[in-house]
């Protein structure tokens, strides 16, 4: 293929890049392709094409994903680097909806994070924007960076990020209805098309940890309980082997006793996986029972942060999402209570 197009010309901004296979740039003199990797490619869009691509890959450190894998190994090297870095995002629909206005987020290693707030603060869209789902909703993120262990990842497919590690486990549970409940669990080996016995050690291991589905292996997946849906969903998340869990609504649908269930699961998953897990989730009771830090997002913005503990003594928070006030439980049918500025505003 090299040999057909042995020289390469793109067009980046008001300049025109012309490289060689060998990596050298004609009329220019030789460049380190890992000098300005970014803004090399920022603004070829459209033009690029899959045999430049192949071409810069062939070239050491020539291609994005090279420069920013040597700068993570690097990073990782010194140490202190998060599995998720969220630095002032902005997200965008359909080109005109401003959705999330400066959300920053950190997930350190080995811990759960909450992502709290009401229906529509922008919790799904902030888990998306890092799993690089938003594409398929007709949105983008346009401005800020998101990191993964010191690699910014806001430009790859959810397929590279999944192989990094990262893997989030959807609202609504979405699972295969057709499929039984262990082939549900097998599809999440698929991504690391491993050995049959490290395929099975993978499977045993949900099995420990969910042994209802043991019980429901055979069973079709559309005809189980939400509950067991919600289990098949982490259980086949598990099976790729993360590092960091994007856990959307994990108690959206379920009974009290379920709830409960699933995040002891989701507790010993950290404990002894040490499985970092960002978690969106309006429940916020139960959710700074189990995380060790939280963030509440209200229109968009991060609005309060701070360890799980301080957040559950927080009079506001009590006040505005536990319902408990200075004088314990209240009604919202008060008006004079409900409609009391948040001392955030």
């Amino acid at each position: 293929m090299l040999a057909l197009r042995p020289i390469l010309q793109k067009r980046c901004g008001r300049h025109s890049c012309v490289y060689a296979a060998n990596g050298n740039r004609t009329g220019g003199g030789p460049i380190d392709p890992r000098s300005n990797i970014d803004g090399i490619t920022r603004g070829w869009g459209d033009s690029w094409d899959i045999v430049t691509d192949m071409a810069i890959k062939l070239v050491p450190g020539g291609h994005p994903s090279h420069a920013t894998a040597e700068a993570a190994r690097d990073a990782a090297i010194k140490g202190n680097v998060n599995p998720a870095d969220v630095a002032n995002i902005e997200v965008i629909y359909n080109h005109v909806i401003l959705v999330l206005k400066g959300v920053s987020l950190a997930v350190p290693e080995g811990a759960i994070v909450a992502l709290l707030g009401a229906n529509g603060a922008g919790k799904s869209t902030t888990l998306k924007a890092i799993s690089n789902l938003l594409l398929s909703e007709r949105g983008q993120v346009t401005k800020g960076r998101i990191l993964c262990r010191g690699e910014r990842v806001d430009g790859l497919t959810p397929n590279d990020l999944v192989r990094r590690g990262v893997i989030q486990v959807m609202e609504g549970r979405h699972c295969f209805g057709h499929l039984t409940v262990e082939e549900n669990l097998l599809t999440g080996a698929f991504i690391h098309g491993g050995k049959r016995r490290q395929v099975a050690d993978d499977l045993e291991k949900v099995y420990h940890y969910f042994p209802r589905l043991r019980e429901r292996r055979s069973s079709q997946a559309g005809y189980t309980s939400g509950g067991e849906q919600q289990m098949v969903a982490i259980g086949r998340a598990l099976m790729s082997r993360p590092s960091t869990i994007l856990l959307d609504e994990p108690s959206m649908g379920l009974a009290p006793q379920l709830v409960e269930e699933i995040f002891e699961i989701v507790k010993n998953l950290n404990e002894k996986e040490r499985v970092s897990i960002l978690l969106a989730e309006q429940n916020t009771n139960v959710a700074l029972r189990y995380a060790h830090y939280g963030y509440i997002l209200e229109n968009g913005r991060v609005v309060l942060d701070g360890d799980a503990a301080a957040l559950r003594e927080n009079e506001d928070v009590k006040e505005f999402y536990l319902g408990i006030g200075g004088e314990g439980r209240r009604s919202f049918r008060d008006v004079k209570h409900s409609r009391r500025r948040k001392r955030w505003l």
